[in-house]
């Protein structure tokens, strides 16, 4: 256990062994980390714990800094934990190095889903205060972590704050995507009226690539689709500025005629390349498996529906979102050595069920939830239908927030807390 202090901040981490395979605890165990932090004029006050839950799949949790809008709002009232969920961070990182070494790359990744995070969480808790249950925060993915909690777990939940993170607790990952298309269609329709001039811009960028051998940093070549996939930021508060202000910068006069700028290249590996975050497209699909059925690339099969996407097309480009295609293992150097993995868990049937609606409908533990009404990454009307299905919890619509409003603007936290004291 090491502590440290700055900006005002009193970290302290933790590390501990948990199980691979929860189902068999004797088992080989991997290395859990969480950092705890406590602002430091409470630093001696016997605050409750409040365990945040950061969106992905495979995305370590925030790390401290003297901004950090969210948290600086819960170290009012919390101790806060940052949890690296398993494969993140400093928990078992899970990327093309560490899974070669593993034996079963795919059957290793089978213990990286919700469920497991959950009985992570859940020997934390024990380690760091027994029996007392504590807050959850869970953003995004975090979300659906945190409806698993309530699912499997609910003795060591005291109330629970979700935010842009209600999963479909009973639809198939095609009911996902295919919603997730229709919102990515409405949003490039949004981006492109703020800023029509890119339109054309967008076009030549997606022309010149079809055209040319074009290399990113990194060596591998960038494609058409790949370039598509720069939507991804159209979620956050601030994706549509980014990709502009990265547009605007896309051409160079070249020795040959036009070429795409070092500057530009750049910021486009900066966002495309999954080198930070491999769990993100390797377990992206596996998330929503349960019933018996597999994910089969849903996301690339339901793309065929929607045809305003196909890179080919006679009209203007359209970006992709929260999609993660088969060909991307074979484009994305970080991805490569684990297309085989990808492929397996892609086809693969026997998935526990994350949540269960018999325990969900008899729910005790308070629980507020923010639903972002234009939130292209989950699904405003199937967070809605969750919510119904989950007794006691209480929603609220933003319309003026994105996906990632809670770390954008520390309203949304403080608001979501005013909603849980009023419910007691």
């Amino acid at each position: 256990m090491t502590s440290y202090r700055h900006s005002g901040l009193v970290c302290t981490d933790h590390t501990l062994d948990v199980p691979l395979d929860h189902t068999h605890p004797e088992g080989r165990t991997i290395s859990l980390f969480a950092r705890e932090v406590i602002a430091e004029e409470n630093e001696h006050h016997d605050l409750p714990r409040l365990l945040w839950l950061q969106g992905g799949p495979g995305g370590k949790a925030e790390r401290p800094n003297a901004a950090g809008a969210w948290l600086r709002r819960a170290l009012k009232e919390y101790r806060v934990v940052l949890l690296d969920q398993r494969g993140t961070g400093r928990s078992a990182p899970a990327d093309r190095t560490t899974l070669a070494a593993s034996g079963d790359p795919a059957e290793h990744l089978t213990h990286f889903r919700a469920d497991a995070i959950v009985r992570d969480a859940e020997l934390l808790r024990r380690h760091l205060q027994g029996d007392r249950p504590w807050t959850v925060l869970g953003q995004s993915f975090g979300g659906f972590c945190a409806l698993t909690y309530l699912s499997h777990a609910p003795e060591g939940l005291a109330q629970v704050f979700i935010t842009g993170g209600l999963p479909t607790l009973t639809g198939h990952a095609d009911d996902v995507y295919r919603a997730a298309y229709r919102r990515t269609l409405a949003h490039n329709d949004r981006y492109f009226a703020r800023y029509p001039g890119d339109q054309p811009i967008a076009d030549a960028v997606a022309a010149h690539l079809a055209d040319h051998d074009v290399r990113l940093p990194g060596g591998e070549r960038l494609t058409v689709r790949r370039f598509q996939t720069m939507g991804i930021n159209f979620g956050t508060s601030s994706g549509f500025d980014a990709l502009h202000y990265l547009l605007e910068t896309a051409f160079v006069d070249g020795a040959h005629g036009p070429a795409l700028s070092d500057p530009f290249l750049r910021g486009i590996d900066a966002t495309v390349s999954f080198a930070p975050r491999p769990l993100y497209a390797v377990l992206h699909e596996p998330i929503y498996a349960q019933g018996g059925r597999a994910t089969d690339w849903s996301a690339h099969r339901i793309r065929d529906e929607f045809p305003q996407f196909d890179a080919a097309g006679t009209g203007p480009l359209r970006f992709t979102g929260e999609m993660i295609y088969p060909w991307m293992f074979d484009e994305d150097p970080a991805l490569v050595p684990l297309k085989d993995t990808a492929e397996r868990l892609a086809h693969r049937t026997d998935w526990p069920a994350l949540y269960d609606l018999d325990r969900l409908a008899a729910n005790e533990v308070p629980v507020v939830a923010a639903v972002y009404h234009d939130d292209m990454f989950v699904d405003r009307e199937q967070s809605l239908e969750t919510a119904g299905l989950v007794r006691g919890l209480r929603t609220w619509v933003s319309e003026t927030h994105a996906h990632d409003g809670v770390k954008a603007d520390p309203a949304v936290l403080d608001r979501l807390m005013s909603m849980a004291q009023e419910k007691n």
